[in-house]
């Protein structure tokens, strides 16, 4: 049995994908480099925003200083546009809500940047007392390391066969396996099953009832 939680923020939790686009097209425009389209942020996101930005820039681009100067501007941006857009997925706030009702610990473990990650998280879910809401910290690894799991469990007091990772992508699968505990994928986020299918996921929901419901028993 399941007690504790955790969940992927972008392209689980949260619909991002806009906010992202345009605060990363902001930036390369700062530069004079083409732009994408809002689609196209679907591949890009999902290992932290170092790699976000590689991803984004041409490929004759991509020093580390180029990376470090768009960053700059990306950070900037999105500070202060990072709700223009988000919201969260359809039920999520009252699947949330129930769970915690339930007894469930919560947690979050994102790649995106720490303090973004904590903002928009506290921001839209004003009424969970998550155990713990980290994104990609200084100094930490990215996902899929499985340092930000690992964190997470230790402070939460759990064993690994009673944490259920929740992702999208992936990178969110590769970082359950490396874990060590179960993992269940959206199918309402940023990336096809296909792409999580080959990572080794074999469980997914099409909705929050169906996550709801693999995750707490019934009677």
């Amino acid at each position: 049995m399941y007690k504790l939680i955790i969940f992927d923020l972008d392209g689980t939790l949260l619909d991002t994908i806009e906010d992202l686009a345009n605060s990363v097209n902001y930036a390369l425009e700062q530069f004079h480099f083409p732009v994408h389209a809002t689609e196209a942020y679907r591949f890009f996101i999902g290992s932290g925003v170092n790699k976000l930005l590689e991803r984004a820039l041409p490929a004759e681009s991509r020093s580390t200083d180029m990376v470090s100067m768009v960053k700059a501007e990306f950070i900037k941006h999105y500070y202060n546009h990072s709700d223009d857009c988000t919201m969260p997925y359809e039920g999520i706030a009252e699947l949330l809500q129930k769970l915690q009702d339930s007894g469930y610990k919560i947690a979050v473990a994102s790649n995106k940047i720490h303090p973004a990650t904590v903002d928009l998280t506290n921001r839209f879910f004003t009424s969970i007392r998550f155990t713990d809401v980290f994104g990609q910290r200084e100094g930490y690894p990215v996902k899929p390391n499985p340092d930000i799991l690992n964190e997470i469990i230790a402070n939460a007091g759990v064993t690994k066969d009673e944490v259920l990772y929740v992702g999208d992508s992936g990178v969110d699968v590769a970082t359950a396996y490396n874990a060590g505990v179960d993992f269940v994928g959206v199918l309402w986020g940023f990336r096809p099953q296909k792409e999580l299918e080959e990572v080794g996921a074999s469980v997914f929901v099409k909705n929050t009832k169906e996550l709801f419901e693999l995750i707490v028993p019934k009677d």
